[in-house]
Protein backbone atom coordinates (compact mmCIF):
# COMPACT_ATOMS: atom_id res chain seq x y z
CA UNK A 1 0.00 0.00 0.00
CA UNK A 2 1.53 3.38 -1.21
CA UNK A 3 0.67 6.61 0.95
CA UNK A 4 -0.56 9.62 -1.26
CA UNK A 5 -1.44 11.83 2.03
CA UNK A 6 -2.21 11.58 5.22
CA UNK A 7 -5.52 10.41 4.84
CA UNK A 8 -4.96 8.36 1.49
CA UNK A 9 -3.29 5.18 0.08
CA UNK A 10 -3.26 2.97 -3.31
CA UNK A 11 -3.78 -0.42 -3.66
CA UNK A 12 -3.17 -0.95 -7.52
CA UNK A 13 -4.47 -3.96 -8.88
CA UNK A 14 -1.68 -6.36 -11.11
CA UNK A 15 -3.69 -6.09 -14.46
CA UNK A 16 -1.66 -4.19 -16.54
CA UNK A 17 -3.13 -3.92 -19.93
CA UNK A 18 -4.10 -1.25 -22.67
CA UNK A 19 -7.38 -0.51 -21.34
CA UNK A 20 -5.67 -0.05 -17.81
CA UNK A 21 -2.33 1.18 -17.99
CA UNK A 22 -0.19 0.00 -15.07
CA UNK A 23 -3.32 -1.23 -13.06
CA UNK A 24 -6.84 0.05 -11.41
CA UNK A 25 -6.24 2.08 -8.72
CA UNK A 26 -7.67 0.65 -5.48
CA UNK A 27 -8.02 3.55 -2.35
CA UNK A 28 -8.45 3.84 0.89
CA UNK A 29 -8.92 6.63 3.23
CA UNK A 30 -8.20 6.67 7.11
CA UNK A 31 -11.08 8.11 8.74
CA UNK A 32 -9.13 7.92 12.34
CA UNK A 33 -10.14 5.84 14.99
CA UNK A 34 -9.27 2.31 12.71
CA UNK A 35 -11.86 3.81 10.70
CA UNK A 36 -11.37 3.10 7.02
CA UNK A 37 -13.22 3.46 3.64
CA UNK A 38 -12.24 1.43 0.40
CA UNK A 39 -13.01 2.79 -2.98
CA UNK A 40 -12.52 0.75 -6.01
CA UNK A 41 -11.31 -2.89 -4.64
CA UNK A 42 -10.49 -3.69 -8.61
CA UNK A 43 -10.84 -6.84 -10.84
CA UNK A 44 -11.94 -10.38 -9.78
CA UNK A 45 -8.50 -11.10 -8.03
CA UNK A 46 -8.03 -12.70 -4.48
CA UNK A 47 -4.41 -11.13 -4.47
CA UNK A 48 -6.43 -7.83 -4.53
CA UNK A 49 -8.74 -8.46 -1.88
CA UNK A 50 -6.34 -10.22 0.64
CA UNK A 51 -4.29 -7.09 -0.06
CA UNK A 52 -7.31 -4.63 0.92
CA UNK A 53 -8.01 -7.60 4.06
CA UNK A 54 -3.83 -7.16 5.19
CA UNK A 55 -3.47 -3.69 4.93
CA UNK A 56 -6.35 -3.49 7.26
CA UNK A 57 -5.23 -6.11 9.46
CA UNK A 58 -1.41 -4.65 9.78
CA UNK A 59 -2.82 -1.02 10.45
CA UNK A 60 -4.99 -2.16 13.20
CA UNK A 61 -8.20 -0.82 11.26
CA UNK A 62 -11.29 -1.89 9.70
CA UNK A 63 -13.32 -1.01 6.86
CA UNK A 64 -17.04 0.81 7.11
CA UNK A 65 -17.78 0.85 3.82
CA UNK A 66 -16.72 -0.16 0.34
CA UNK A 67 -17.39 2.55 -2.08
CA UNK A 68 -17.46 1.97 -6.46
CA UNK A 69 -17.04 4.25 -8.76
CA UNK A 70 -18.61 2.69 -11.85
CA UNK A 71 -19.60 -0.98 -13.10
CA UNK A 72 -16.44 -1.70 -15.78
CA UNK A 73 -14.96 -5.30 -14.54
CA UNK A 74 -11.67 -3.84 -13.58
CA UNK A 75 -13.33 -1.75 -10.96
CA UNK A 76 -16.24 -3.61 -9.02
CA UNK A 77 -15.79 -7.49 -8.90
CA UNK A 78 -13.57 -7.56 -5.93
CA UNK A 79 -16.31 -5.87 -3.64
CA UNK A 80 -18.49 -8.29 -2.92
CA UNK A 81 -15.70 -10.32 -1.80
CA UNK A 82 -14.38 -7.91 0.32
CA UNK A 83 -17.50 -7.07 1.97
CA UNK A 84 -17.90 -10.73 2.86
CA UNK A 85 -14.48 -10.87 4.18
CA UNK A 86 -14.78 -7.46 6.52
CA UNK A 87 -18.58 -6.81 6.83
CA UNK A 88 -18.62 -3.68 5.18
CA UNK A 89 -21.31 -2.50 3.09
CA UNK A 90 -20.73 -1.76 -0.63
CA UNK A 91 -22.20 1.58 -1.95
CA UNK A 92 -22.72 2.24 -5.74
CA UNK A 93 -24.72 4.53 -8.09
CA UNK A 94 -28.08 4.01 -8.09
CA UNK A 95 -28.14 2.54 -11.65
CA UNK A 96 -25.53 0.14 -10.79
CA UNK A 97 -26.53 -3.65 -11.65
CA UNK A 98 -23.41 -5.42 -10.27
CA UNK A 99 -24.22 -6.86 -6.36
CA UNK A 100 -24.44 -3.62 -4.08
CA UNK A 101 -25.83 -3.19 -0.54
CA UNK A 102 -26.67 0.61 -0.68
CA UNK A 103 -27.13 3.31 -3.58
CA UNK A 104 -25.52 6.75 -3.30
CA UNK A 105 -28.04 9.73 -4.87
CA UNK A 106 -26.16 12.91 -5.95
CA UNK A 107 -24.82 15.01 -3.04
CA UNK A 108 -24.67 12.05 -0.25
CA UNK A 109 -22.22 11.43 2.10
CA UNK A 110 -20.69 8.10 3.54
CA UNK A 111 -18.73 8.67 6.78
CA UNK A 112 -15.96 6.90 8.77
CA UNK A 113 -14.30 8.34 11.84
CA UNK A 114 -13.48 11.94 10.82
CA UNK A 115 -13.27 11.23 7.09
CA UNK A 116 -16.43 12.31 5.04
CA UNK A 117 -16.80 11.45 1.48
CA UNK A 118 -19.37 13.23 -0.92
CA UNK A 119 -21.00 11.13 -3.95
CA UNK A 120 -20.93 13.48 -7.07
CA UNK A 121 -23.29 12.09 -9.86
CA UNK A 122 -20.85 11.88 -12.86
CA UNK A 123 -22.15 10.40 -16.37
CA UNK A 124 -20.20 9.86 -19.57
CA UNK A 125 -18.16 7.47 -19.30
CA UNK A 126 -20.68 5.33 -18.04
CA UNK A 127 -24.14 5.83 -16.52
CA UNK A 128 -23.55 4.59 -13.49
CA UNK A 129 -20.23 6.63 -12.78
CA UNK A 130 -19.79 8.12 -9.31
CA UNK A 131 -17.19 10.81 -8.10
CA UNK A 132 -16.03 11.22 -4.71
CA UNK A 133 -14.84 14.07 -2.98
CA UNK A 134 -13.27 13.75 0.35
CA UNK A 135 -14.46 16.70 2.23
CA UNK A 136 -12.07 17.85 4.30
CA UNK A 137 -9.04 18.03 1.91
CA UNK A 138 -11.37 18.35 -1.40
CA UNK A 139 -9.67 16.12 -2.62
CA UNK A 140 -11.40 14.13 -5.69
CA UNK A 141 -11.37 10.35 -6.62
CA UNK A 142 -12.70 10.32 -10.30
CA UNK A 143 -12.51 6.29 -11.63
CA UNK A 144 -12.23 6.68 -15.14
CA UNK A 145 -13.46 10.26 -15.25
CA UNK A 146 -10.11 11.96 -14.94
CA UNK A 147 -6.98 9.74 -15.26
CA UNK A 148 -2.98 10.35 -14.07
CA UNK A 149 -2.01 9.33 -17.50
CA UNK A 150 -3.71 10.13 -21.22
CA UNK A 151 -7.44 10.43 -21.90
CA UNK A 152 -10.77 8.21 -20.93
CA UNK A 153 -13.03 6.15 -23.15
CA UNK A 154 -16.41 7.32 -23.87
CA UNK A 155 -17.74 5.12 -26.22
CA UNK A 156 -21.62 4.39 -26.94
CA UNK A 157 -23.70 2.75 -26.15
CA UNK A 158 -22.59 3.03 -22.20
CA UNK A 159 -20.66 6.63 -22.89
CA UNK A 160 -22.21 9.46 -23.92
CA UNK A 161 -19.94 12.17 -25.18
CA UNK A 162 -22.19 15.46 -23.95
CA UNK A 163 -23.00 14.13 -20.78
CA UNK A 164 -19.34 13.64 -19.94
CA UNK A 165 -18.41 17.32 -20.93
CA UNK A 166 -21.12 18.35 -18.76
CA UNK A 167 -19.57 16.13 -15.80
CA UNK A 168 -16.19 17.86 -16.28
CA UNK A 169 -17.56 21.33 -16.70
CA UNK A 170 -18.96 20.93 -13.50
CA UNK A 171 -15.60 19.62 -11.94
CA UNK A 172 -14.43 22.62 -13.03
CA UNK A 173 -17.13 25.05 -11.98
CA UNK A 174 -17.10 23.50 -8.74
CA UNK A 175 -13.59 21.58 -7.87
CA UNK A 176 -10.48 23.25 -9.45
CA UNK A 177 -9.57 23.99 -6.49
CA UNK A 178 -9.21 20.14 -5.19
CA UNK A 179 -5.89 19.07 -3.72
CA UNK A 180 -5.77 16.05 -5.56
CA UNK A 181 -7.39 13.84 -8.39
CA UNK A 182 -6.78 10.64 -7.57
CA UNK A 183 -7.64 8.34 -10.83
CA UNK A 184 -8.77 4.93 -11.42
CA UNK A 185 -5.60 4.54 -13.42
CA UNK A 186 -1.96 6.27 -13.41
CA UNK A 187 -0.57 8.27 -10.86
CA UNK A 188 -2.29 11.06 -8.53
CA UNK A 189 -2.63 14.45 -9.84
CA UNK A 190 -2.12 17.94 -7.75
CA UNK A 191 -2.85 20.41 -10.28
CA UNK A 192 -6.81 19.94 -10.03
CA UNK A 193 -7.51 23.04 -12.65
CA UNK A 194 -4.89 22.19 -15.07
CA UNK A 195 -5.79 18.53 -15.40
CA UNK A 196 -9.21 19.68 -15.64
CA UNK A 197 -8.61 22.33 -18.16
CA UNK A 198 -6.62 19.56 -20.43
CA UNK A 199 -9.05 17.30 -20.29
CA UNK A 200 -11.89 19.76 -21.67
CA UNK A 201 -9.59 21.40 -24.17
CA UNK A 202 -8.96 17.83 -25.53
CA UNK A 203 -12.40 16.90 -26.37
CA UNK A 204 -13.59 20.12 -27.96
CA UNK A 205 -10.31 20.05 -30.09
CA UNK A 206 -11.55 16.65 -31.63
CA UNK A 207 -14.41 17.71 -32.22
CA UNK A 208 -13.34 20.65 -34.18
CA UNK A 209 -11.17 17.89 -36.22
CA UNK A 210 -13.72 15.87 -37.11
CA UNK A 211 -16.19 19.31 -38.16
CA UNK A 212 -13.45 20.10 -40.04
CA UNK A 213 -13.09 17.22 -42.19
CA UNK A 214 -16.64 16.98 -42.55
CA UNK A 215 -16.53 20.32 -43.94
CA UNK A 216 -14.78 19.01 -47.21
CA UNK A 217 -17.34 16.58 -47.52
CA UNK A 218 -18.94 12.92 -46.02
CA UNK A 219 -16.85 10.62 -44.67
CA UNK A 220 -17.18 7.17 -42.78
CA UNK A 221 -15.92 6.63 -39.19
CA UNK A 222 -13.03 4.87 -40.87
CA UNK A 223 -11.68 7.76 -42.94
CA UNK A 224 -12.30 10.32 -39.62
CA UNK A 225 -9.86 8.03 -37.83
CA UNK A 226 -7.24 6.99 -40.06
CA UNK A 227 -6.89 11.37 -40.58
CA UNK A 228 -7.22 12.31 -36.85
CA UNK A 229 -5.11 9.33 -35.80
CA UNK A 230 -2.95 9.00 -38.32
CA UNK A 231 0.37 9.14 -35.91
CA UNK A 232 -1.16 6.95 -33.67
CA UNK A 233 -0.68 3.20 -32.93
CA UNK A 234 -3.06 1.35 -35.55
CA UNK A 235 -3.72 -1.16 -32.77
CA UNK A 236 -5.89 1.73 -30.60
CA UNK A 237 -7.70 2.69 -33.90
CA UNK A 238 -10.53 0.99 -32.95
CA UNK A 239 -10.60 2.36 -29.43
CA UNK A 240 -10.59 6.08 -31.60
CA UNK A 241 -13.36 4.83 -33.33
CA UNK A 242 -15.61 4.44 -30.77
CA UNK A 243 -14.06 7.76 -29.51
CA UNK A 244 -15.25 9.25 -32.85
CA UNK A 245 -18.82 7.74 -32.78
CA UNK A 246 -19.50 9.05 -29.74
CA UNK A 247 -19.13 13.15 -31.06
CA UNK A 248 -20.98 11.64 -33.72
CA UNK A 249 -23.73 10.65 -32.04
CA UNK A 250 -23.89 14.20 -30.23
CA UNK A 251 -23.78 16.10 -33.09
CA UNK A 252 -26.42 14.18 -34.76
CA UNK A 253 -28.58 14.26 -32.08
CA UNK A 254 -27.82 18.36 -32.24
CA UNK A 255 -28.99 18.26 -35.80
CA UNK A 256 -25.98 19.61 -36.86
CA UNK A 257 -24.43 16.11 -39.10
CA UNK A 258 -26.27 14.27 -40.77
CA UNK A 259 -25.81 10.15 -40.90
CA UNK A 260 -26.64 7.86 -44.27
CA UNK A 261 -25.80 3.83 -43.88
CA UNK A 262 -23.81 2.71 -46.72
CA UNK A 263 -24.42 -0.95 -48.28
CA UNK A 264 -21.03 -1.90 -48.98
CA UNK A 265 -19.03 -4.99 -48.40
CA UNK A 266 -16.05 -3.93 -45.49
CA UNK A 267 -12.53 -3.87 -46.78
CA UNK A 268 -10.55 -5.59 -44.27
CA UNK A 269 -9.22 -2.29 -42.43
CA UNK A 270 -12.72 -1.48 -41.97
CA UNK A 271 -13.57 -4.57 -40.73
CA UNK A 272 -10.47 -4.39 -37.94
CA UNK A 273 -11.70 -0.89 -36.99
CA UNK A 274 -15.37 -1.34 -37.11
CA UNK A 275 -15.46 -4.95 -35.36
CA UNK A 276 -12.06 -6.16 -33.85
CA UNK A 277 -12.02 -9.34 -32.37
CA UNK A 278 -10.44 -8.47 -28.55
CA UNK A 279 -9.61 -11.81 -28.05
CA UNK A 280 -7.11 -12.06 -30.48
CA UNK A 281 -3.48 -11.62 -28.32
CA UNK A 282 -4.78 -10.45 -24.64
CA UNK A 283 -6.31 -12.66 -21.95
CA UNK A 284 -10.16 -12.81 -21.31
CA UNK A 285 -9.87 -10.51 -18.51
CA UNK A 286 -8.47 -7.84 -20.60
CA UNK A 287 -10.97 -8.77 -23.77
CA UNK A 288 -13.81 -8.30 -21.08
CA UNK A 289 -12.74 -5.35 -20.18
CA UNK A 290 -12.46 -3.98 -23.76
CA UNK A 291 -15.21 -4.91 -24.33
CA UNK A 292 -17.16 -2.96 -21.35
CA UNK A 293 -15.20 -0.38 -22.37
CA UNK A 294 -15.65 0.53 -25.85
CA UNK A 295 -19.33 -1.51 -26.22
CA UNK A 296 -18.64 -3.55 -29.63
CA UNK A 297 -20.62 -6.13 -30.65
CA UNK A 298 -23.80 -4.58 -29.77
CA UNK A 299 -24.94 -3.65 -33.32
CA UNK A 300 -23.73 -5.07 -36.90
CA UNK A 301 -20.52 -2.92 -38.38
CA UNK A 302 -21.54 -1.11 -41.62
CA UNK A 303 -20.00 2.12 -42.96
CA UNK A 304 -22.09 5.12 -42.20
CA UNK A 305 -21.79 8.65 -43.84
CA UNK A 306 -21.52 11.56 -42.03
CA UNK A 307 -22.12 14.73 -43.26
CA UNK A 308 -22.71 18.61 -42.12
CA UNK A 309 -26.30 19.73 -42.53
Amino acid sequence: MVALGPRVSRLRSNNPSAMTLDGTNGYVVDGGGGAWIAIDPGPDDPAQVAAFVDAARAGGAHYEAILVTHGHPDHYPAAAPLARATGAPVYAHPAATFPHDRTLADGERVTAGSAALVALDAPGHARDHLVYVLDHERALFTGDVILGTGTVVVAPPNGDMRAYQRTLHRLRADYADASAIYGGHGPEVRDARAKIDEYIAHRERREAEILAILARGPATIPTLVETIYRDVDRRLWPAAGRQVLAYLIALEREGRISATPRNDPLTPLERALLAPDWRAGISARHAEVAQAELGYGNEPPRLVDYALV
